[in-house]
């Protein structure tokens, strides 16, 4: 186990709803009093974390990379859960997000944002040439960092591979994909899977997956950004799974 920070409103608020995480204690800036700060101090007081009134200056010391906002918890954290998880069995509920080389630690931590609000089961990263999920992905991710699965795998094609093998379609998003995201069947098990900055899917990845989507551009725009396409494609996935409410 390593220890890492998570700052925040948000981020801190959730993992304070969160008692299997182990919570070492809370700092807060000693300069704020406000409506959030004794928030918190009342959902440290009710989880039993120890408490901290410490200087500004001391969180901007423990956290340079963190716009912490004046909370901090310094946590447990395994950071990654195992491949294991992706034996689970092929549900119609079942939404996984995969990504493929994704560097930016913002990029990641709004990913796993949109993916815990789709109600993804989990999201795959490769343990290689990818973002950690570091103390400013977890600030990005605002809460959800602490909610939803994230599994680093050796491999990501052969995980592919066994995830259709389970029963998975595998759907890869590629500005040259043989057709438009809309036009794609997202219900019933599924792995969607977006590609790093720049790069794109890598060939390897782009083997193992079932269909290639696109998304279509009105504008002059080329693509999106890896954060807002994986938004849009969840959101997709989760609009196809919505069971329509009758009035």
């Amino acid at each position: 186990m390593a220890e890492n920070f998570v700052g925040g409103f948000h981020a801190v608020g959730a993992l304070l709803q969160r008692p299997q995480t182990q919570i070492y204690e809370l700092l807060l800036a000693d300069s704020r009093n406000d409506v959030r700060v004794r928030k918190l101090l009342e959902q440290a007081q009710a989880a039993g974390v120890p408490l901290r009134r410490v200087p500004r200056a001391e969180l901007d010391r423990l956290a340079p990379e963190l716009r912490h906002q004046g909370a901090l918890a310094r946590i447990e954290t395994a950071e990654l859960v195992g491949e294991a998880l992706l034996e689970l069995p092929a549900t119609a509920d079942r939404l996984w997000l995969a990504l493929d080389g994704v560097q930016d630690p913002h990029n990641l931590g709004a990913c796993l944002r949109s993916a815990e609000a789709a109600g993804a089961s989990g999201v795959l990263v490769p343990k290689d040439r990818a973002a950690p999920l570091s103390a400013v992905a977890r600030k990005a991710a605002a809460g959800a960092a602490e909610r939803i699965p994230l599994v680093a795998v050796t491999n990501l094609a052969r995980s592919l591979q066994r995830l259709r093998e389970l029963g998975y379609w595998v759907m890869g998003l590629a500005a040259d994909g043989q057709r438009q995201l809309y036009e794609a069947d997202l219900s019933g098990p599924l792995v969607l899977v977006l590609g790093g900055e720049g790069g794109g899917l890598r060939r390897l990845t782009r083997e193992h997956c079932d269909a290639l989507l696109r998304i279509p551009m009105a504008g002059d725009a080329e693509s999106l950004n890896v954060s807002a396409a994986t938004a849009v494609c969840l959101f997709e996935a989760l609009r196809q799974r919505c069971v329509p409410q009758s009035f």
